[in-house]
C-alpha cells in the first residue's frame, strides 16, 4: 500500500545522489529535430525544442543540454509527442553555472585537490595533497601544516561537480512507461533574445513621395544557438509579472525596391490584441549575434512634408514683450500606412531613418524619429530636425488685463507679431500652431486661421523664395 509513495522517494533519491554525469543520459544539439522560436518585444521568447532521444523504461536522469543560459526555468514544461501521456517530470534542475577555471576552484572550497608543481632546475615533478580553505580573490591552500596563497603550482582534480556544467542545461528525473524511443518538445519562456523594427526610407527629389525598407533585427545573448528556427515576432505590448527573483546569465546598405505595392517580406496576421509576424523560412539564430531579416518593402508612398513653427500658451496671460529671434521652424515628414499609399500593414514599433540623395546622386542621411506601433490605416508623422533657410521673430505688441479680481474671471487681450523668413531660392508654406489658453477666440489676424482643436488656432503661411512674410494677430483669453 505504499508503492506511490516509495517510488517517489526513489525518484527524489535519483536526483539527489544518484545524479552523477556518468549515469545521466544526455541529449545536445545533434538530437534537435526542430526548434520554434518566438520573440516578443520586451527580452521575452518562447522555445519550443523538439528533439528524438531513446529514452529508458521507468526512472532515469536526463541532461537537456544547449538550453537557454537565461531560462525562467519554472516555465518548462517537457512533454512527449510520439506517445502523449507516457512520460512524467518528477524533478527538475537548471544548471546554468557554467565550467571555467575559477568556477571549478570555488565549488572544490573544502574539498581535497593535487598540486603538482615542477622544478625549475631539474624538471622533476612533486605531487601533494592540499585542501581549498578560499577561492575569494586568489587561492588559499592548505597543504600540508602550512597554509598558502596564490597558485603554488598545476592544480588537478579528481571529477567535475555534477552542478557545474560546460553548457546551460535543464537536468531531470523521468518516469517513462512508454516507448524507449520517443519524440519529445520542451518549450520554456527565456531572456536573452530581442527584436525592434528598423526603417530605412528615401525621399524623392520633391519630397513628396518616399521609397521604404523595414527590417527586423534579432539579439540573441540567451547563451544557445538556434538552429535552422522556425522564427515568430510578436508585435504590442504584452503584460508580464515582475520577477523578485531573476536568473543571471551570462550600416547596413540597401536599395530602393521597384515593387508598386508593399512586399512582405514575413507574412502578418492578427493574434489576441497583439500582430504576429512570421518568417516563410528557418534561419538560424547564432549566439551572441545580431542579425536583420526583411519584414517589408514598398516604393512610391505619397508622402507630405510639413515646415512647423509651435507656439506657447504662457504668453497670453502676460505682458512678454519679444518673444524669439531666428526661431527654430520645425520639418516633419508624414506619409499614410493605407493600401492605398502602397503600404497597409501593421508597422512594429522602431526607428526611422530618412535619406535623400545630393546632386551627384549620394544618399545622404537628413534625419530620424521613432515610431509606436502603428495600425493599418494610421498615419506615421516624423520629426526629421530643424530648418536651416526659414526661421522666425516674433514678439508680442500689446497686452492688456480687462478683467479680473477673482480666481477663475480674469480677462486678457494680447496682440502679436510673427515674420517668417525664408532664404531658400523657392517658396515655402509654414504651418503655424499656437495654442491658446482658456476660453479664447481671435479677435483680428491679417491671415485666415482655423481652429485645429479646441485649444489650438493653426495659420498656414506661405513665405516668398529670399523673402518674408508678416502674420499680425489679437487675441482674448478668458479663464
Amino acid at each position: 500500500m505504499h508503492k506511490p509513495f516509495t517510488a517517489s522517494i526513489l525518484l527524489l533519491s535519483l536526483v539527489g545522489s544518484a545524479y552523477a554525469q556518468s549515469e545521466e543520459q544526455r541529449s545536445t544539439l545533434a538530437d534537435q529535430k526542430e526548434v520554434a522560436v518566438t520573440i516578443y518585444n520586451e527580452n521575452l521568447a518562447l522555445i519550443k525544442d523538439q528533439r528524438k532521444l531513446p529514452l529508458k523504461r521507468g526512472t532515469s536522469a536526463l541532461a537537456f543540454r544547449d538550453v537557454s543560459a537565461k531560462m525562467r526555468a519554472e516555465t518548462a514544461l517537457l512533454r512527449s509527442l510520439s506517445a502523449p501521456g507516457s512520460l512524467s517530470v518528477v524533478e527538475q534542475n537548471f544548471n546554468f553555472d557554467l565550467l571555467t577555471p575559477q568556477k571549478l576552484l570555488e565549488k572544490y572550497v573544502g574539498r581535497n585537490v593535487s598540486i603538482v608543481r615542477t622544478n625549475p632546475a631539474t624538471g622533476v615533478e612533486t605531487t601533494e595533497s592540499a585542501q581549498v580553505l578560499s577561492a575569494n580573490n586568489g587561492v588559499v591552500l592548505k597543504i600540508g601544516d602550512r597554509i598558502e596563497t596564490g597558485m603554488p603550482g598545476r592544480i588537478i582534480y579528481p571529477d567535475v561537480p555534477a552542478n557545474l556544467r560546460d553548457r546551460p542545461t535543464l537536468v531531470m528525473a523521468l518516469d517513462n512507461n512508454g516507448a524507449q524511443q520517443q519524440d519529445v518538445e520542451l518549450s520554456y519562456l527565456t531572456g536573452g533574445l530581442s527584436w525592434k523594427a528598423d526603417y530605412v526610407v528615401e525621399l524623392n527629389a520633391a519630397d513628396d513621395k518616399l521609397d521604404i525598407s523595414g527590417w527586423v533585427t534579432l539579439g540573441n545573448t540567451s547563451g544557445t544557438t538556434y538552429r535552422n528556427a522556425k522564427l515568430q515576432l510578436v508585435a504590442g505590448d504584452v503584460n508580464q509579472v515582475t520577477q523578485r527573483i531573476e536568473v543571471a546569465g551570462s550600416a547596413i546598405k540597401m536599395d530602393a525596391p521597384k515593387a508598386m505595392m508593399a512586399k512582405r517580406a514575413m507574412a502578418e496576421e492578427s493574434l489576441f490584441e497583439y500582430h504576429l509576424y512570421t518568417l516563410d523560412r528557418p534561419t538560424t539564430i547564432a549566439e551572441n549575434q545580431t542579425k536583420q531579416v526583411a519584414l517589408l518593402s514598398a516604393s512610391g508612398v505619397p508622402a507630405r512634408k510639413e515646415l512647423l513653427l509651435a507656439g506657447s500658451d504662457y504668453y497670453y496671460q502676460s505682458s512678454y514683450g519679444d518673444l524669439g529671434q531666428k526661431m527654430k521652424i520645425g520639418v516633419f515628414v508624414e506619409f499614410d500606412n493605407k493600401e492605398a499609399s502602397q503600404l497597409g500593414m501593421p508597422l512594429p514599433k522602431g526607428v526611422v531613418r530618412v535619406y535623400k540623395k545630393d546632386g551627384a546622386g549620394n544618399a545622404q542621411f537628413i534625419g530620424e524619429d521613432s515610431v509606436d506601433h502603428t495600425p493599418k490605416n494610421e498615419k506615421v508623422r516624423l520629426k526629421l530636425g530643424e530648418a536651416f533657410d526659414v526661421t522666425a521673430d516674433k514678439k508680442q505688441t500689446d497686452f492688456k488685463k480687462l478683467a479680473g479680481t477673482g480666481k477663475y474671471n480674469y480677462v486678457f487681450e494680447s496682440a502679436y507679431e510673427l515674420v517668417l523668413k525664408n532664404a531658400k531660392k523657392e517658396a515655402v508654406v509654414v504651418t503655424v500652431q499656437e495654442p491658446m489658453p482658456g476660453d479664447w477666440q481671435v479677435l483680428n489676424s491679417s491671415h485666415p486661421y482655423t481652429k485645429s482643436a479646441s485649444n489650438t488656432a493653426v495659420w498656414k503661411i506661405s513665405v516668398p523664395a529670399e523673402g518674408n512674410t508678416k502674420l499680425t494677430y489679437r487675441s482674448l483669453v478668458r479663464y
